[in-house]
């Protein structure tokens, strides 16, 4: 067996559907009888549609949501409406932010797997791993008792903040509980602007009312308030919380799910020990700010799998396997980073904290719809279109870099229109920008031979993303690993020396 997946959610689901993409021989496991019927995560940001869409589940997904493009901030003595991912989403076919509950995200990508024969083992649990050599023996538990001892190459730990794969690798799990207890609740809401995000802010605090559209309308996240029983959340009490905050205007009626629990942020030591990887919430927690939690998991599970399947392919480079913490640690700490900011400002009740959201908000608040500039930087960030490995082992400058366009590390844009597309079978893609008499197939071949079956050629004449002659090559989960100027490919070939082997260097 290549690889065991521990865990059934969505960042589980997700590095399954790579994995079978790219031919691995994996088994997924889920110790939980069933899947979520919560909504649980309730966003999905446009790079995640963009990654996902190449299994075709996208189009799916985006049937089901409910495209949120607005945000009405109610302040103190003051309402504004602003926009939600106005600017800076130019290069994304999915520029909005999209609301469907984890619930509806794990049935999609469950039936992903379902038609390609691949089945999730419920409540089947990890139970012991043991090291022997460079396999792992990893003892699975049913439900009713019966063990099996299963050797894995590979072990992905996908199971979530109380992480089996992590406490049996020893990896530990460092940070802290924030205090405040948080009341979730998915129910009909009378009195709110149906499509918009109504957030509403005071001196006690934050209330969020999200649109869902199942298993509920909406979404009420709020903070328990100071001195209310730890008992069971109940639609009095939060048709309380809500008056507090829209003075009667909202009326909150048939809960179909609640619950109340707290914000941890905390992050692994390292994302993998010996066979073992952690991704999603297994290798890093942080409070449901900017919507970026399930997200950034998927998208850790798309960076691991194709890694993971092409060196059991003995297609790549066991040392391959070194760039997925590089790349995915700083980014699970800048996601950290951002949240913790945008959580203490929602929900501290320090003055200072309080100030901002009271006197400093109102003020500045009309101003954002005029400050493209500076929204322009915060959404593609939230977005997640932001990030990139520039500083990877994998991003190579070749020479007489494009002045212009995406560089190496750099997510491909979807520009032109359909380029995303175009790349999004599994496998390595060669980008050829510039007249058609630039690239021979005599040209290519040094660089193909024995990896025609690993890289896909694209001539794209003027329609390429760099405005003159260039080169790039795109990885697997649609980052460019390599960009040059020019029609030279020998920095090329040295790339792919480097990290896709040849047929005849293959086991």
């Amino acid at each position: 067996m290549d690889v065991l997946v521990v865990g059934a959610g969505p960042t589980g689901l997700a590095l399954a559907a790579q994995l079978r993409a790219f031919g691995a021989r994996f088994r997924i496991v889920d110790r939980a009888p069933g899947p979520v019927r919560e909504s649980r995560a309730l966003a999905v940001q446009p790079r995640t549609l963009e990654a996902l869409a190449g299994f075709g589940v996208t189009d799916d997904l985006v049937a089901r949501g409910s495209p949120a493009l607005r945000l009405r901030l109610h302040l103190p003595r003051r309402e504004v409406r602003l926009p939600l991912f106005d600017t800076g989403l130019a290069g994304t076919a999915y520029p909005f932010l999209l609301f469907l509950s984890q619930a509806e995200t794990e049935h999609v990508l469950g039936a992903h797997l379902r038609a390609r024969g691949v089945p999730v083992e419920r409540g089947t649990a990890l139970a012991g791993l043991r090291r022997r050599g460079p396999y792992a023996d990893c003892l699975l538990r049913g439900a009713d008792g019966r063990e099996e001892t299963l050797r894995a190459r590979y072990v992905a730990g996908c199971d979530g903040a109380h992480s089996a794969v992590r406490d049996l690798a020893g990896i530990g799990f460092e940070g802290r509980a924030y205090p405040q207890t948080f009341l979730l609740a998915d129910l009909e809401v009378d009195g709110l602007e149906p499509g918009a995000v109504h957030t509403y802010l005071s001196g006690a605090g934050v209330l969020f009312f999200f649109p869902l559209g199942a298993p509920a309308g909406w979404r009420i996240l709020a903070m328990r308030p100071p001195g209310a029983p730890d008992a069971e959340v109940t639609l009095p009490l939060l048709q309380r919380i809500a008056d507090r905050y829209t003075a009667g205007r909202a009326r909150l009626r048939d809960p179909v799910w609640t619950t109340a629990f707290r914000i941890h942020d905390r992050g692994a030591a390292r994302y993998r020990a010996g066979p073992c990887f952690l991704a999603g919430d297994a290798a890093h927690i942080h409070s449901p700010a900017g919507a970026q939690g399930m997200n950034t998991g998927i998208q850790d599970a798309l960076n691991l799998g194709w890694k993971l399947a092409l060196v059991c392919r003995g297609a790549a480079p066991e040392e391959l396997l070194e760039t997925y913490e590089a790349e995915r640690a700083p980014v699970g700490r800048a996601v950290r980073r951002l949240t913790d900011l945008a959580f203490t400002f929602a929900t501290g009740r320090g003055p200072a904290a309080r100030f901002a959201r009271t006197r400093l908000a109102p003020l500045l608040a009309p101003l954002v719809p005029r400050t493209a500039a500076v929204r322009r930087p915060v959404f593609r960030r939230v977005a997640e279109l932001a990030v990139h490995y520039r500083r990877g082992p994998l991003a190579t400058t070749g020479p007489r870099p494009p002045a212009r366009g995406p560089r190496a590390g750099d997510r491909l844009p979807d520009l032109p229109r359909g380029l995303q597309a175009r790349t999004a079978a599994p496998a390595w893609h060669l980008l050829l920008a510039g007249p058609p008499h630039r690239w021979p197939d005599a040209r290519l071949a040094p660089v193909l031979d024995g990896r025609t079956d690993l890289i896909a050629v694209h001539r794209l004449g003027d329609r390429g993303p760099w405005p003159d002659t260039a080169h790039g090559l795109v990885r697997p989960d649609g980052y460019l690993g390599y960009v040059a100027g020019g029609a030279d490919l020998a920095g090329l070939g040295a790339y792919a020396d480097r990290w896709i082997l040849p047929a005849e260097e293959m086991d």
